[in-house]
């Protein structure tokens, strides 16, 4: 099944001290060309956040206003491409693999999502794919997406989760380099 890739990389990285974690480099490879190279399979790639230099050709967009939050980007992002399900990932998963995109996607069935969760069995949502029709209908339903939390936006879809997997982990610390 065609998919297009939303891929959040707009944060503050607040717990990095202000460092921008879509750059960090892990063997080689920053955190979001690592994340750029898993869904190398999209038809379409949107990148919510700064522009920056990228080991593939994406398109670029930035939450309205900027500062909105995750919900935000994702509205803004919802806005690029056509394919019927979108991966949404957030820029700090440097485990994931195109194989784990591919589970994400033909995972689907008859859900509006399929997701990872990490290695502690937490769902996370910005490791998920969504059908178009029901993430979008989500987000009008929601209104201004402004600050409001993606398990919010999300609460009321059918969603359906991967046994825990180190694809699901993400990088939200120092210390989560070392595993």
């Amino acid at each position: 099944m065609e998919f297009d890739a939303l891929v959040l990389a707009g944060g503050g990285s607040t717990r990095f001290g202000g460092v921008d974690k879509a750059m960090l480099v892990l063997e080689g490879i920053t955190l979001l060309d690592r994340v750029l190279t898993a869904t190398a399979d999209a038809v379409s790639t949107v990148v919510v956040g700064p522009v920056r230099t990228t080991c593939r050709p994406v398109a670029w967009t930035v939450e309205d206003p900027p500062s909105g939050g995750p919900v935000a980007g994702i509205a803004a992002g919802l806005s690029h491409g056509t394919a019927p399900v979108v991966v949404l990932l957030s820029c700090d998963l440097p485990w994931l693999t195109k194989e784990d995109v591919a589970q994400l996607v033909d995972g689907l069935a008859d859900h509006d999502g399929h997701g990872l969760r990490d290695t502690d069995g937490r769902e996370q949502q910005l490791a998920t794919a969504y059908r178009r029709t029901a993430l979008t209908e989500a987000i009008t339903q929601l209104g201004d997406p402004r600050d409001k939390s993606v398990r919010r936006l999300v609460a009321q879809l059918d969603l359906a989760w991967t046994d825990p997997t180190h694809a699901g982990d993400d990088v939200d610390t120092w210390s989560d380099f070392d595993d």
